[in-house]
């Protein structure tokens, strides 16, 4: 199975998800809402062909409304919802709605402590549930995807074998509603050598991708995650057409040689990583879609300078 045809397939099945072709059990009342008119919004024409995004957490405000407005009044295109245990779906698809603020993505919310990895199947279970309930928030307002980190290499070494049953179990809910599950690079253990050196391969992280065989899995690609253990333009091309999303926040080798590496976490502005090299390298694969910012948030002013610093990373 070559990657271009899985991006055809995707394609194919997202439209008709999107035009109301493909639902079941609880997912029909959302459905029904979208066949009574309701306008939801929709993303502004790529810049370059990207959509810019901050993660909802970064936002500030009162109501969740209020909050999703601040990300609209700072220029961003949308926002990628990290807060996804505190709404129902149809809560989540209403604010989307009252705010004309696009979601183009929700994020497994527990993801960390409920490890799809994890050796007691119950704890899986409810990582499944988590993951499930993310795949139907996303699609309720309207988003094409869930970024979740798989689990963590202290669950043990079969935890990857672990975590590749349990998400299968749930690609026929996310090809059902048109939403990629998504698997971003972290500093969990899994896919790399903590203690290795700075010219890693992205390879291993690929190849658990592909032993899904599935269109429905990819990456969501944090561009300042892994600068500490390789070269990130490199680690674009290895994984490619996988690539799906992309996180982006700054990373200085510099600094963590200095004051440790969990320290090198910068603002983007900040950062030594190559952004004309890494700009080449998404050009090579044709990436086109949606880049969301994960770094220190704060009011209006701040998500601004965040989204300058964006622009200027990856539009040069």
């Amino acid at each position: 199975m070559t990657i271009g045809f899985r991006r055809r397939e995707v394609l194919a099945a997202v439209a008709v998800s999107a035009a109301g072709g493909l639902v079941r059990g609880d997912d029909v009342g959302v459905a029904s809402s979208r066949s009574a008119g309701l306008s939801m919004p929709m993303p502004p024409t790529p810049e370059h062909g990207l959509l810019f995004s901050c993660k909802y957490g970064m936002t500030r405000g009162g109501s969740l409304e209020a909050r999703l407005m601040s990300a609209r009044e700072a220029g961003m295109d949308g926002v990628d919802f990290d807060d996804a245990a505190s709404v129902t779906p149809e809560q989540l698809r209403a604010a989307s709605e009252a705010t004309g603020v696009f979601i183009h993505n929700a994020i497994n919310h527990a993801h960390w402590g409920k490890t799809l990895t994890h050796a007691d199947a119950s704890v899986r279970a409810e990582g499944r549930a988590n993951l499930e309930h993310c795949i139907r928030c996303s699609h309720a307002a309207g988003g094409s995807g869930v970024l979740i980190v798989i689990g963590k290499a202290e669950d043990g070494p079969q935890g990857p074998d672990l975590a590749r049953d349990e998400i299968r179990q749930v690609l026929p809910l996310a090809a059902a509603l048109g939403q990629r599950v998504l698997f971003e690079n972290v500093w969990n253990g899994l896919f790399y050598d903590s203690k290795g050196s700075r010219t890693q391969s992205a390879r291993p992280f690929a190849d658990y991708i592909d032993s899904f065989q599935s269109p429905w899995v990819g990456a969501f690609f944090d561009l300042g995650n892994h600068a500490r253990f390789g070269d990130v333009a490199t680690w674009i091309r290895e994984l490619g057409p996988r690539i799906v999303k992309l996180d982006i926040k700054g990373y200085s080798n510099a600094k963590a040689d200095a004051e440790g590496p969990g320290k090198g976490f910068v603002d983007i502005a900040a950062a030594d990583i190559d952004w004309a090299a890494v700009r080449n390298a998404l050009d090579e694969i044709g990436f086109s879609g949606w880049v969301s910012a994960e770094v220190g948030g704060g009011d209006v002013t701040r998500l601004k300078d965040v989204l300058k610093q964006m622009k200027m990373a990856l539009l040069g």
